[in-house]
Protein backbone atom coordinates (compact mmCIF):
# COMPACT_ATOMS: atom_id res chain seq x y z
CA UNK A 1 0.00 0.00 0.00
CA UNK A 2 2.77 2.03 0.92
CA UNK A 3 5.09 1.93 -2.33
CA UNK A 4 2.93 4.20 -4.34
CA UNK A 5 2.49 6.75 -1.60
CA UNK A 6 3.06 10.46 -2.62
CA UNK A 7 3.69 12.17 0.73
CA UNK A 8 3.39 15.75 -1.75
CA UNK A 9 0.00 15.19 -2.19
CA UNK A 10 -0.86 14.55 1.63
CA UNK A 11 -3.70 16.71 2.84
CA UNK A 12 -4.10 15.32 6.18
CA UNK A 13 -1.97 13.22 8.64
CA UNK A 14 -1.91 11.24 11.88
CA UNK A 15 -0.04 10.26 14.58
CA UNK A 16 -0.46 7.83 17.37
CA UNK A 17 2.32 8.47 19.45
CA UNK A 18 2.96 11.80 18.06
CA UNK A 19 4.87 12.89 21.73
CA UNK A 20 7.86 10.64 20.62
CA UNK A 21 10.93 12.29 19.73
CA UNK A 22 10.76 11.24 16.00
CA UNK A 23 7.24 11.07 15.59
CA UNK A 24 6.86 14.79 17.07
CA UNK A 25 9.97 15.36 14.35
CA UNK A 26 8.05 14.58 11.36
CA UNK A 27 4.59 15.72 12.59
CA UNK A 28 6.29 19.30 12.47
CA UNK A 29 7.76 18.23 9.19
CA UNK A 30 3.95 17.80 7.79
CA UNK A 31 2.91 21.23 9.49
CA UNK A 32 5.77 23.00 7.75
CA UNK A 33 4.00 21.11 4.49
CA UNK A 34 0.79 22.88 5.31
CA UNK A 35 -0.70 19.59 6.00
CA UNK A 36 -3.37 19.05 8.34
CA UNK A 37 -1.95 17.16 11.13
CA UNK A 38 -3.72 15.32 14.02
CA UNK A 39 -2.08 13.30 16.24
CA UNK A 40 -2.91 11.18 20.04
CA UNK A 41 -0.74 9.63 22.53
CA UNK A 42 -1.03 8.66 26.19
CA UNK A 43 0.11 11.61 28.29
CA UNK A 44 1.34 15.27 28.00
CA UNK A 45 4.94 16.78 27.10
CA UNK A 46 6.47 19.69 26.17
CA UNK A 47 6.58 18.19 22.92
CA UNK A 48 2.64 17.48 22.49
CA UNK A 49 2.48 21.16 23.92
CA UNK A 50 5.17 22.53 21.35
CA UNK A 51 2.97 20.89 19.00
CA UNK A 52 -0.44 22.12 20.05
CA UNK A 53 1.01 25.52 19.46
CA UNK A 54 1.40 25.18 16.10
CA UNK A 55 -2.30 23.91 15.54
CA UNK A 56 -2.09 20.23 15.46
CA UNK A 57 -5.21 18.45 17.52
CA UNK A 58 -3.81 16.03 19.72
CA UNK A 59 -6.11 13.72 21.54
CA UNK A 60 -5.04 12.23 25.02
CA UNK A 61 -7.05 9.05 24.51
CA UNK A 62 -6.37 6.31 21.87
CA UNK A 63 -9.76 5.80 19.75
CA UNK A 64 -10.87 5.13 16.48
CA UNK A 65 -13.14 8.69 16.47
CA UNK A 66 -9.29 10.47 16.36
CA UNK A 67 -9.00 9.95 12.60
CA UNK A 68 -11.03 12.53 11.13
CA UNK A 69 -12.55 11.84 7.52
CA UNK A 70 -9.98 13.82 5.76
CA UNK A 71 -7.08 11.91 7.03
CA UNK A 72 -5.64 10.01 4.25
CA UNK A 73 -1.86 8.76 5.79
CA UNK A 74 -1.84 7.28 9.93
CA UNK A 75 1.91 6.85 10.58
CA UNK A 76 2.70 5.10 14.29
CA UNK A 77 5.19 4.07 16.21
CA UNK A 78 6.35 0.30 16.33
CA UNK A 79 5.58 0.13 19.71
CA UNK A 80 1.75 0.45 18.68
CA UNK A 81 0.54 -3.12 18.45
CA UNK A 82 -2.13 -3.92 15.75
CA UNK A 83 -4.97 -3.58 17.82
CA UNK A 84 -4.93 -0.37 18.67
CA UNK A 85 -8.49 1.21 17.91
CA UNK A 86 -6.86 3.78 15.66
CA UNK A 87 -4.26 1.55 13.24
CA UNK A 88 -7.99 -0.42 13.06
CA UNK A 89 -10.33 2.10 11.68
CA UNK A 90 -7.36 2.89 9.26
CA UNK A 91 -7.54 -0.81 8.32
CA UNK A 92 -11.02 -0.56 7.82
CA UNK A 93 -11.28 2.57 6.09
CA UNK A 94 -8.65 1.55 3.54
CA UNK A 95 -6.41 4.67 4.95
CA UNK A 96 -2.83 4.05 4.34
CA UNK A 97 -0.47 3.78 7.53
CA UNK A 98 2.95 3.63 7.84
CA UNK A 99 5.66 2.82 10.70
CA UNK A 100 7.67 5.73 11.61
CA UNK A 101 10.75 4.17 9.88
CA UNK A 102 8.10 3.17 7.27
CA UNK A 103 7.63 6.98 6.47
CA UNK A 104 11.59 7.74 7.46
CA UNK A 105 12.72 5.39 4.14
CA UNK A 106 10.16 7.27 2.05
CA UNK A 107 11.43 10.50 3.05
CA UNK A 108 15.05 9.20 2.16
CA UNK A 109 14.27 8.36 -1.25
CA UNK A 110 14.08 11.46 -2.51
CA UNK A 111 17.51 12.64 -0.88
CA UNK A 112 21.11 11.96 -0.38
CA UNK A 113 20.59 10.87 3.06
CA UNK A 114 23.27 10.20 5.73
CA UNK A 115 22.13 7.78 7.96
CA UNK A 116 23.85 7.69 11.61
CA UNK A 117 23.39 4.33 13.14
CA UNK A 118 25.07 2.91 16.03
CA UNK A 119 24.25 1.60 19.47
CA UNK A 120 25.93 4.37 21.45
CA UNK A 121 26.43 8.45 20.00
CA UNK A 122 24.53 8.26 17.22
CA UNK A 123 22.30 11.57 18.40
CA UNK A 124 25.28 13.31 19.68
CA UNK A 125 27.56 12.30 15.93
CA UNK A 126 23.71 13.43 13.90
CA UNK A 127 23.76 16.86 15.50
CA UNK A 128 27.30 17.53 15.10
CA UNK A 129 26.66 16.46 11.25
CA UNK A 130 24.14 18.89 11.07
CA UNK A 131 26.03 21.36 12.63
CA UNK A 132 28.87 21.28 10.06
CA UNK A 133 26.17 21.21 7.18
CA UNK A 134 24.55 24.08 8.27
CA UNK A 135 27.44 26.18 9.03
CA UNK A 136 28.63 25.62 5.76
CA UNK A 137 25.46 26.32 4.13
CA UNK A 138 24.27 23.35 2.66
CA UNK A 139 21.08 23.59 4.32
CA UNK A 140 20.15 20.13 5.65
CA UNK A 141 16.90 18.58 6.46
CA UNK A 142 17.59 16.57 9.46
CA UNK A 143 15.40 14.23 12.06
CA UNK A 144 17.43 13.61 15.01
CA UNK A 145 16.57 11.66 18.31
CA UNK A 146 17.00 14.64 20.39
CA UNK A 147 16.90 18.52 20.96
CA UNK A 148 19.50 20.63 19.33
CA UNK A 149 20.97 23.28 21.38
CA UNK A 150 20.59 26.58 19.41
CA UNK A 151 21.32 29.63 21.16
CA UNK A 152 25.02 30.56 20.41
CA UNK A 153 25.15 28.41 16.92
CA UNK A 154 23.62 28.21 13.89
CA UNK A 155 20.24 26.19 15.23
CA UNK A 156 18.35 29.53 14.94
CA UNK A 157 15.54 29.88 16.61
CA UNK A 158 13.85 32.16 14.21
CA UNK A 159 14.91 30.74 11.05
CA UNK A 160 12.00 30.53 9.49
CA UNK A 161 12.75 26.53 8.11
CA UNK A 162 13.29 25.78 11.75
CA UNK A 163 9.85 24.43 14.14
CA UNK A 164 11.41 25.52 17.23
CA UNK A 165 10.66 22.35 19.37
CA UNK A 166 10.92 24.59 22.69
CA UNK A 167 10.32 28.04 22.58
CA UNK A 168 12.07 30.39 24.47
CA UNK A 169 14.43 27.33 25.97
CA UNK A 170 17.44 26.85 24.26
CA UNK A 171 16.60 23.35 22.84
CA UNK A 172 15.52 24.46 19.75
CA UNK A 173 15.01 21.64 17.12
CA UNK A 174 15.10 17.99 16.78
CA UNK A 175 13.80 18.72 13.10
CA UNK A 176 15.49 20.71 10.49
CA UNK A 177 13.49 21.44 6.69
CA UNK A 178 16.32 21.81 4.81
CA UNK A 179 16.10 23.07 1.23
CA UNK A 180 18.88 21.09 -0.10
CA UNK A 181 19.17 17.87 -1.38
CA UNK A 182 20.38 16.35 1.92
CA UNK A 183 19.07 14.58 4.60
CA UNK A 184 20.57 13.55 7.81
CA UNK A 185 18.29 11.24 10.21
CA UNK A 186 19.53 8.68 13.25
CA UNK A 187 19.13 5.54 12.26
CA UNK A 188 17.46 3.47 14.78
CA UNK A 189 18.60 -0.52 14.99
CA UNK A 190 15.86 -2.00 17.30
CA UNK A 191 13.11 -4.40 15.64
CA UNK A 192 15.69 -3.34 11.87
CA UNK A 193 14.26 0.09 11.87
CA UNK A 194 17.40 1.20 9.62
CA UNK A 195 16.13 -1.13 7.39
CA UNK A 196 13.68 1.04 6.25
CA UNK A 197 16.38 3.80 4.86
CA UNK A 198 18.12 4.21 1.72
CA UNK A 199 21.56 5.43 2.65
CA UNK A 200 24.23 7.08 0.50
CA UNK A 201 26.27 7.23 3.86
CA UNK A 202 26.06 5.12 6.52
CA UNK A 203 27.73 6.08 10.19
CA UNK A 204 28.46 3.26 12.70
CA UNK A 205 29.40 4.79 15.52
CA UNK A 206 29.86 1.20 17.65
CA UNK A 207 27.82 -2.09 17.99
CA UNK A 208 27.53 -3.36 21.26
CA UNK A 209 24.67 -5.54 22.71
CA UNK A 210 21.26 -4.22 23.47
CA UNK A 211 17.68 -4.60 22.97
CA UNK A 212 17.92 -7.91 24.06
CA UNK A 213 14.27 -8.59 23.89
CA UNK A 214 14.40 -8.73 20.11
CA UNK A 215 17.73 -9.57 19.25
CA UNK A 216 18.95 -13.03 20.48
CA UNK A 217 22.60 -11.35 21.05
CA UNK A 218 25.30 -9.53 19.70
CA UNK A 219 25.79 -11.97 16.36
CA UNK A 220 22.38 -10.95 15.73
CA UNK A 221 22.59 -7.68 16.32
CA UNK A 222 25.97 -7.48 14.17
CA UNK A 223 24.11 -9.09 10.96
CA UNK A 224 21.67 -6.29 11.58
CA UNK A 225 24.15 -3.80 10.92
CA UNK A 226 25.55 -5.68 8.00
CA UNK A 227 22.64 -5.86 6.11
CA UNK A 228 22.21 -2.07 6.15
CA UNK A 229 25.38 -1.18 5.27
CA UNK A 230 24.97 -3.97 2.74
CA UNK A 231 21.51 -1.12 1.96
CA UNK A 232 24.47 1.36 0.45
CA UNK A 233 24.40 1.57 -3.47
CA UNK A 234 27.75 1.51 -5.45
CA UNK A 235 29.35 4.45 -4.91
CA UNK A 236 27.75 4.54 -1.01
CA UNK A 237 30.39 5.20 1.26
CA UNK A 238 30.55 3.41 4.84
CA UNK A 239 31.99 5.39 7.75
CA UNK A 240 32.76 3.96 10.97
CA UNK A 241 36.16 2.68 13.13
CA UNK A 242 38.25 -0.30 11.87
CA UNK A 243 39.32 -0.96 15.21
CA UNK A 244 35.88 -2.32 16.34
CA UNK A 245 35.79 -5.87 15.97
CA UNK A 246 31.89 -5.91 15.52
CA UNK A 247 32.77 -3.61 12.54
CA UNK A 248 35.64 -5.08 10.90
CA UNK A 249 33.90 -7.92 8.87
CA UNK A 250 30.76 -5.66 8.29
CA UNK A 251 33.92 -3.05 6.75
CA UNK A 252 35.59 -5.92 4.61
CA UNK A 253 32.12 -6.48 2.71
CA UNK A 254 31.59 -2.99 1.50
CA UNK A 255 33.53 -1.54 -1.46
CA UNK A 256 33.82 1.82 0.00
CA UNK A 257 35.03 2.09 3.37
CA UNK A 258 36.34 5.11 5.76
CA UNK A 259 37.98 4.13 8.75
CA UNK A 260 37.53 7.34 11.40
CA UNK A 261 39.89 5.70 13.77
CA UNK A 262 43.05 6.67 11.96
CA UNK A 263 42.52 10.16 12.92
CA UNK A 264 44.72 10.73 16.09
CA UNK A 265 44.28 14.25 16.95
CA UNK A 266 42.31 15.32 19.88
CA UNK A 267 39.29 17.60 17.93
CA UNK A 268 38.61 20.82 20.36
CA UNK A 269 35.09 20.68 22.14
CA UNK A 270 32.83 21.60 24.24
CA UNK A 271 31.63 18.36 25.59
CA UNK A 272 33.73 15.83 27.28
CA UNK A 273 34.76 12.71 26.97
CA UNK A 274 36.52 9.83 24.75
CA UNK A 275 32.82 8.99 23.50
CA UNK A 276 32.64 12.09 21.54
CA UNK A 277 35.91 12.41 20.87
CA UNK A 278 34.87 9.48 18.73
CA UNK A 279 31.62 11.05 17.86
CA UNK A 280 33.13 14.14 16.36
CA UNK A 281 35.96 11.97 14.48
CA UNK A 282 32.82 10.31 12.53
CA UNK A 283 31.68 13.52 11.71
CA UNK A 284 34.93 14.81 10.40
CA UNK A 285 34.92 11.65 8.09
CA UNK A 286 31.10 12.22 6.76
CA UNK A 287 32.48 16.12 6.09
CA UNK A 288 35.60 14.82 4.49
CA UNK A 289 33.22 12.47 2.44
CA UNK A 290 31.20 15.56 1.24
CA UNK A 291 33.95 17.52 0.42
CA UNK A 292 34.15 19.93 3.06
CA UNK A 293 37.54 21.59 4.50
CA UNK A 294 38.93 19.52 7.49
CA UNK A 295 39.21 23.95 8.52
CA UNK A 296 35.96 24.12 8.45
CA UNK A 297 34.50 20.93 9.86
CA UNK A 298 36.84 21.38 12.97
CA UNK A 299 35.41 25.25 13.52
CA UNK A 300 31.82 24.13 13.50
CA UNK A 301 32.68 21.21 15.96
CA UNK A 302 34.24 23.65 17.95
CA UNK A 303 30.82 25.44 18.33
CA UNK A 304 28.50 22.18 18.90
CA UNK A 305 27.03 22.76 22.45
CA UNK A 306 25.11 19.29 23.26
CA UNK A 307 22.29 17.66 22.72
CA UNK A 308 18.85 17.69 24.90
CA UNK A 309 20.14 15.20 28.05
CA UNK A 310 23.54 14.20 27.09
CA UNK A 311 25.95 16.38 29.51
CA UNK A 312 23.11 18.59 30.02
CA UNK A 313 23.59 21.47 32.98
CA UNK A 314 20.68 21.97 34.12
CA UNK A 315 21.01 24.32 37.55
CA UNK A 316 22.75 24.93 40.40
CA UNK A 317 20.96 23.90 44.34
CA UNK A 318 20.58 26.27 46.87
CA UNK A 319 23.01 24.76 48.76
CA UNK A 320 25.32 24.71 45.84
CA UNK A 321 25.22 21.04 44.10
CA UNK A 322 25.66 21.32 40.37
CA UNK A 323 23.13 19.56 38.53
CA UNK A 324 23.11 17.56 35.38
CA UNK A 325 21.16 15.10 33.23
CA UNK A 326 22.38 12.54 30.65
CA UNK A 327 20.50 9.84 28.92
CA UNK A 328 22.77 6.99 29.39
CA UNK A 329 20.91 4.04 30.20
CA UNK A 330 23.06 1.31 29.22
CA UNK A 331 26.16 0.32 31.27
CA UNK A 332 28.82 1.41 28.06
CA UNK A 333 27.09 4.62 28.10
CA UNK A 334 27.24 5.21 32.02
CA UNK A 335 31.05 4.16 31.63
CA UNK A 336 31.50 6.69 28.97
CA UNK A 337 29.49 9.37 30.78
CA UNK A 338 30.80 9.11 34.50
CA UNK A 339 34.49 9.48 32.84
CA UNK A 340 32.95 12.47 30.85
CA UNK A 341 31.74 14.08 34.12
CA UNK A 342 35.23 12.97 35.73
CA UNK A 343 37.25 14.56 33.32
CA UNK A 344 34.79 18.08 33.17
CA UNK A 345 34.94 18.03 37.51
CA UNK A 346 38.28 15.86 38.72
CA UNK A 347 38.46 17.48 42.21
CA UNK A 348 34.18 16.92 42.67
CA UNK A 349 32.43 14.46 44.54
CA UNK A 350 30.02 12.51 41.96
CA UNK A 351 26.86 11.18 42.91
CA UNK A 352 24.45 9.57 39.92
CA UNK A 353 20.35 9.06 40.44
CA UNK A 354 20.31 6.38 37.78
CA UNK A 355 16.65 4.78 36.89
CA UNK A 356 16.96 1.69 35.30
CA UNK A 357 15.40 1.26 32.02
CA UNK A 358 13.33 -1.74 31.24
CA UNK A 359 13.11 -4.99 33.15
CA UNK A 360 14.74 -7.09 30.21
CA UNK A 361 17.59 -4.54 30.19
CA UNK A 362 18.48 -4.96 33.75
CA UNK A 363 17.99 -8.47 33.79
CA UNK A 364 20.62 -8.83 31.01
CA UNK A 365 23.38 -6.07 31.79
CA UNK A 366 22.82 -6.48 35.54
CA UNK A 367 26.94 -7.37 36.81
CA UNK A 368 28.02 -4.70 33.95
CA UNK A 369 25.27 -2.14 35.26
CA UNK A 370 26.67 -2.81 38.74
CA UNK A 371 30.23 -2.86 37.52
CA UNK A 372 29.61 1.02 35.82
CA UNK A 373 27.72 2.32 38.38
CA UNK A 374 30.35 1.14 41.15
CA UNK A 375 32.62 4.23 38.96
CA UNK A 376 30.67 7.24 40.74
CA UNK A 377 31.80 7.91 44.19
CA UNK A 378 27.77 7.57 45.44
CA UNK A 379 24.36 6.46 43.58
CA UNK A 380 21.01 6.66 44.32
CA UNK A 381 18.81 4.32 42.89
CA UNK A 382 15.16 5.04 41.67
CA UNK A 383 12.64 2.06 40.36
CA UNK A 384 13.09 0.12 37.05
CA UNK A 385 11.02 2.22 34.45
CA UNK A 386 9.21 -0.14 32.66
CA UNK A 387 8.32 1.49 29.66
CA UNK A 388 6.54 -1.06 26.98
CA UNK A 389 7.35 -3.84 29.39
CA UNK A 390 4.81 -5.54 31.94
CA UNK A 391 6.37 -5.31 35.89
CA UNK A 392 8.94 -8.23 36.51
CA UNK A 393 9.45 -8.90 40.13
CA UNK A 394 12.44 -11.15 39.13
CA UNK A 395 14.23 -7.87 39.13
CA UNK A 396 14.38 -4.49 41.07
CA UNK A 397 16.68 -1.61 41.94
CA UNK A 398 17.06 -3.37 45.62
CA UNK A 399 18.86 -6.34 43.95
CA UNK A 400 21.36 -3.93 42.17
CA UNK A 401 22.26 -2.23 45.18
CA UNK A 402 22.48 -5.31 47.14
CA UNK A 403 25.53 -5.99 44.91
CA UNK A 404 27.41 -2.27 44.36
CA UNK A 405 30.80 -1.53 46.55
CA UNK A 406 30.38 1.64 46.98
CA UNK A 407 27.40 3.89 49.14
CA UNK A 408 23.83 3.37 47.50
CA UNK A 409 20.45 4.11 48.33
CA UNK A 410 16.81 2.83 47.05
CA UNK A 411 14.07 5.36 46.95
CA UNK A 412 10.40 4.59 45.90
CA UNK A 413 10.09 7.68 43.74
CA UNK A 414 11.81 10.84 41.82
CA UNK A 415 10.25 13.21 44.38
CA UNK A 416 11.80 11.36 47.60
CA UNK A 417 15.13 11.41 45.55
CA UNK A 418 14.78 15.25 45.36
CA UNK A 419 14.00 15.77 48.78
CA UNK A 420 17.05 13.55 49.87
CA UNK A 421 19.51 15.05 47.34
CA UNK A 422 18.37 18.90 47.99
CA UNK A 423 19.22 18.22 51.87
CA UNK A 424 22.10 16.56 51.65
CA UNK A 425 24.42 17.90 48.61
CA UNK A 426 26.29 21.10 48.60
CA UNK A 427 28.99 22.80 46.64
CA UNK A 428 30.97 19.85 47.04
CA UNK A 429 29.45 17.51 44.75
CA UNK A 430 27.97 17.10 41.20
CA UNK A 431 24.82 15.93 40.98
CA UNK A 432 23.73 13.84 37.72
CA UNK A 433 20.41 12.20 37.04
CA UNK A 434 20.81 9.48 34.38
CA UNK A 435 18.86 6.64 32.51
CA UNK A 436 16.20 7.13 29.67
CA UNK A 437 12.94 7.17 31.41
CA UNK A 438 11.67 10.33 33.62
CA UNK A 439 14.96 10.61 36.14
CA UNK A 440 15.03 14.17 34.66
CA UNK A 441 12.30 15.17 36.79
CA UNK A 442 14.72 15.01 39.95
CA UNK A 443 16.42 17.61 38.49
CA UNK A 444 13.27 19.90 37.47
CA UNK A 445 11.95 19.09 41.50
CA UNK A 446 15.38 20.04 42.91
CA UNK A 447 15.25 23.49 41.02
CA UNK A 448 11.71 24.45 41.17
CA UNK A 449 11.42 24.60 37.28
CA UNK A 450 7.78 24.50 36.42
CA UNK A 451 6.82 21.06 34.51
CA UNK A 452 5.85 23.65 31.83
CA UNK A 453 9.16 24.55 31.08
CA UNK A 454 10.84 21.77 31.58
CA UNK A 455 11.04 18.49 28.98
Amino acid sequence: MSADLNLKTLTGVHFIGIGGIGMSALARMFVLEGKNVTGSDSSHSKATEELEKLGVRIFYEQRKENISPETNLVVYTIAILEDNPERVEAKQREIPSLSYPELLGKISEGKFTIAVSGTHGKTTTTGMIAQILLDVGNDPTVVVGSFLQGRGSNFIESDQNTLSACSGDRWTANFIAGKGDIFVVEACEYKRSFLNLNPNIVVITNIDADHLDYYKNVTDIQKAFSEFAQRLPENGTLIASGREPLIEPIAKETKNFTDYSKWKKTISLQIPGLHNQQNARAALAVAHTLGISLKDALNSLSKFKGTWRRFEYKGKTKKGALVYDDYAHHPTEIKAAISGFREFFPHKKLVVAFQPHLFSRTKAFFNEFVEALSLADEVLLAPIYAAREVFDETISSKLLAEKMRIPVTVFPSLKEISDYANDTYSGEEVFVTMGAGDIYEVGRIMLSVPASEHF
